[in-house]
């Protein structure tokens, strides 16, 4: 079966469906994916619910309704049958309702996000090509090439003049000030988080209330290069999208907004400007603002756990993605890291492959998490676990072991 035949089985089950139950996963291509879900069924006049999660279990699917999961699912094998999954995690779920592009030998690490797939099933439920913006937003989220079939979504927005593209500074802000005091990917060391560096940088390039990018860059990344490797430094200038329908035009901002609701807790709140909604937009804005400071914050305080870079730990749990993200991006490891922090009775873990290593950490960490009584997975070079606390040891050492 391909994707499409796939996409069809899905979308015709669902069109013959009154009521829906819409779950994503709380980042920007898991919330970006069931909100495409959620237009698409509204439009056919199909009543929708939608939540967003951090993780799914059994326990959260209302028993007797339609449900569908966005980004999680495809991991579990312990999910009811009758249960809808669009994903592009390592499949195990086995239910007949499931859109995966790995089960269709399509790279879901790179070629195809969930929004992506999402996109996809939307096109079969009706006329939903104004959402190709919201497809795009999954694609940066998890830092997917643009290329297969996601190049195949983007061309068809650009087709459709829903999507223009560009070329600028590719980083969330609403300013030149604000993309380089949050700066994340790559985070700018002694740049992003400090309130007088940003200041000093764009005065020094700026004239008559006009700024030298090229010169102000110039020198960002002379002050960087001891930190990043050269891929990291030119990722500061690159494609951008211009989204037409957008509630916030500039995909990397809207991207970085979804995201930064999402990890802090307020995912419904991001799936609104995804929902094209402009009420909460600046709430969402300072949501996300806020919630990347504070990764900044963290990453300053990382330290190695036993002087082994392969594993940090850091005090705040809600921020290990986003810091396991900005220390593999920044180019000068070669080798797997994982970041961890406590959080209640277990300890949360977060893994990247930096470009270039080889490492399946989706294997790794779920083979680790069932030795050591908890729970993990993910894609091939990120993934994450949940370890209780009086196993963390025998999770670290058969870290250190596996990606050695």
């Amino acid at each position: 079966m391909s994707i499409e035949s796939a996409a069809v089985h899905l979308a015709e089950h669902l069109r013959e469906k009154e009521y829906v139950e819409i779950y994503g996963h709380h980042d920007a291509d898991g919330i970006a994916a069931a909100s495409i879900m959620v237009h698409a069924l509204i439009r056919e006049e199909i009543q929708v619910r939608l939540r967003i999660l951090p993780h799914i279990c059994p326990c959260d699917i209302s028993s007797g309704n339609a449900t569908v999961l966005c980004d999680f699912g495809s991991g579990s094998s312990d999910l009811p049958d009758d249960v809808m999954v669009i994903d592009h995690h390592i499949p195990r779920f086995e239910g007949e309702f499931h859109v995966n592009p790995r089960l269709e030998g399509i790279d879901g690490e790179h070629e195809l996000s969930v929004s992506g797939a999402a996109y996809v099933v939307a096109q079969h439920i009706g006329d939903n090509r104004d959402l190709a913006g919201l497809a795009l937003l999954g694609m940066i989220g998890d830092r997917q090439s643009i290329k297969g079939q996601n190049q195949d979504i983007v061309n068809e927005g650009i087709a459709n003049n829903f999507i223009t593209p560009g070329n600028g500074i590719p980083l969330f802000g609403r300013d030149l000030h604000e993309q380089l005091f949050t700066a994340l990917n790559p985070m700018l060391h002694g740049i992003a988080g400090e309130e007088e560096s940003v200041e000093s940088l764009i005065s020094s390039y700026t004239i008559r209330n006009e700024t030298d990018v090229g010169r102000l860059l110039t020198d960002v990344i002379l002050k960087i290069s001891p930190y990043h490797n050269a891929d990291s430094m030119l990722s500061l200038w690159g494609d951008t999208w211009h989204l037409e329908r957008g509630a916030v035009k500039d995909a990397h901002s809207l991207a970085g907004i979804v995201e930064g609701c999402g990890k802090s807790g307020k995912g419904i709140l991001g799936a609104a400007l995804c929902l094209r909604s402009h009420e909460y937009l600046d709430e969402a804005w300072e949501t996300a603002r806020a919630y990347r400071l504070r990764v900044i914050e963290a990453a300053r305080h990382a330290h190695p756990l036993k002087n082994n870079p392969l594993i940090y730990e850091i005090a705040d749990a809600n921020a290990i993605s986003g810091v396991a993200d900005a220390v593999s991006f920044d180019g000068l490891l070669h080798h797997p890291v994982a970041v961890m922090a406590p959080q209640g009775d277990s300890y949360s873990v977060s893994a990247r492959c930096p470009q270039g290593v080889e490492k399946d950490l989706a294997a790794i960490l779920s083979n680790l998490a069932i030795e050591c009584g908890g729970t993990g997975g993910g894609h091939y070079s990120r993934g994450g676990a949940k370890i209780p606390r009086d196993k963390i040891e025998c999770f670290t050492s058969g870290f250190l072991e596996a990606c050695a």
